[in-house]
């Protein structure tokens, strides 16, 4: 019997497709676990419990021949994401009983690979940065991040094993971080935004939050390749992902140290210990810079970011402005007075720096720098989301595994390579994930006692 509260998503699902476990069993087992921790760590706005039995029996009974890559794999999906028959709330009262009709395609191709809903998780309000009310498993009084809170908690306390976010600065890979997890970004356009609310049009990326590095491989593969109903979507075939974990060739790194000199003293200190460990283990470590410098290239970000969530809300604000949490109403009435020209400037800025940043990637590289600037702050705020967003912006992939602790929290790598590069990607961040000493599971028993 395989050990549910340790194993991955990719070791549980060779289990039940080989029958050494039922889909039952798996599923009853996280939904006892998640009854057990939800009052603590409060990571769900709903749970399907009924929805989640009916799908596992279904799945037992599945012939083998016919079990998809995420057979009998239970999976939360952030409540920015339609879920068929389920409200999308988005944290937003007036979305309250905003039911889905249909699933969105992350979850429509989840389901078609096996995988079961168990829940919804819970988001910061439209996935924005006013505080969630999820508490961190590793700290009752830490932030588990935004705006993917819920499934962060959730995956890093044995709720899920596996769960749906998305990311318009850094909400996947910061509460990845954060919470001791691995978060996976893919290229803008990998995975199809159809069923999913919008922040930012070109900014929003969905991804996955999950234990390894061979999970991110194995879930993204179930979900990526064009969409026509994302105009967004792109055509370029996708990988194996899986077929390369990890490679046998060492890595070659590339510090971005105008990046890693604004983590705090003692992040920055863990982040180079680990990069030594790295290098130690036969990584090539070279450092590099942004060009235009890291300050512009997160402005940039800013004054986008800005003024697209102030138009993809306008109407919604005018008709609900009360309705809106405190720090997303101040966003959007500040991005409603960014001028045109301010945009329009920001965009050519960003073909730059993306060129510039080509430059850092030759061929084999992928760029390092910490994910967060330091570990979890305290819950009146989601963290800090520079770090992540320079990535959103430029839209390439990039992955946060766990790379130490710093005070007793998590912090994470941060690994970002070439557009659609994510297979190469995900082989050096296995290789990186091998070599890096794993920090263990959270210590959910004083949070329990709280």
């Amino acid at each position: 019997m395989i050990d549910l509260e340790r194993c991955s998503a990719a070791e549980m699902c060779r289990a039940t497709r080989a029958d050494e476990i039922s889909v039952r069993d798996i599923v009853e087992h996280f939904l006892d676990r998640s009854a057990l921790l939800e009052p603590a760590l409060r990571a769900w706005v709903t749970i399907d419990r009924s929805g989640a039995r009916l799908a596992a029996d279904r799945l037992d009974i599945t012939p083998r021949a016919r079990r998809g890559p995420l057979h009998g794999l239970p999976i939360g999906v952030k409540d920015l994401v339609d879920v068929a028959g389920q409200p999308t709330a988005a944290g937003f009262a007036p979305y309250a009983a905003r039911v889905a009709a249909s699933d969105a395609t992350m979850v429509e191709r989840t389901r078609a690979a096996g995988g079961i809903i168990l829940g919804k998780t819970v988001t910061t309000q439209f996935a924005y940065m006013d505080p969630p009310v999820t508490v961190n498993p590793w700290s009752a009084y830490a932030t588990p991040g935004g705006s993917s809170s819920g499934s962060a908690a959730a995956v890093s306390a044995g709720m899920v094993p596996a769960a749906i976010g998305s990311q318009t600065g850094g909400s996947v890979l910061r509460p990845a971080a954060y919470c001791g997890v691995v978060g996976i970004k893919p290229t803008y356009g990998r995975i199809s935004r159809h069923g999913i609310l919008p922040l930012a049009w070109s900014l929003d990326h969905p991804g996955w939050i999950c234990r390894t590095v061979e999970d991110a491989a194995l879930l993204l593969g179930a979900v990526a390749g064009e969409d026509p109903r994302d105009p967004e979507s792109a055509r370029v075939p996708c990988d194996e992902y899986l077929a390369g974990l990890p490679s046998g060739d060492r890595p070659n790194l590339v510090v971005l140290d105008d990046v890693a000199a604004l983590a705090r003293d003692a992040a920055r200190a863990s982040f180079e210990g680990c990069v030594d460990t790295l290098r130690r283990a036969g990584a090539a470590v070279s450092r590099g810079r942004f060009a235009s410098g890291a300050e512009l290239v997160m402005s940039v970000h800013a004054v986008i970011m800005q003024s697209e969530v102030a138009a993809v809300h306008r109407d919604t604000f005018a008709a609900h402005k009360e309705d809106y949490a405190e720090r997303l109403r101040a966003y959007i009435e500040t991005g409603a007075l960014i001028a045109a020209s301010d945009y329009a400037r920001a965009y050519r800025l960003r073909a730059r720096i993306a060129r510039e940043t080509e430059s850092l990637l030759a061929p084999g590289a992928v760029l390092a720098l910490p994910t967060v600037s330091g570990p979890a702050p305290g819950r009146d705020t989601t963290g800090d989301p520079t770090f992540q967003a320079i990535f959103s912006l430029l839209g390439i992939p990039s992955i946060s595994i766990p790379s130490g602790l710093v005070d007793g929290r998590p912090v994470g790598l941060q690994l970002a390579g070439r557009h659609f590069g994510e297979a190469s990607l995900l082989s050096v961040a296995a290789w990186c994930e091998r070599e890096i000493p794993p920090i263990g599971p959270p210590p959910l028993g004083g949070i329990l006692a709280a």
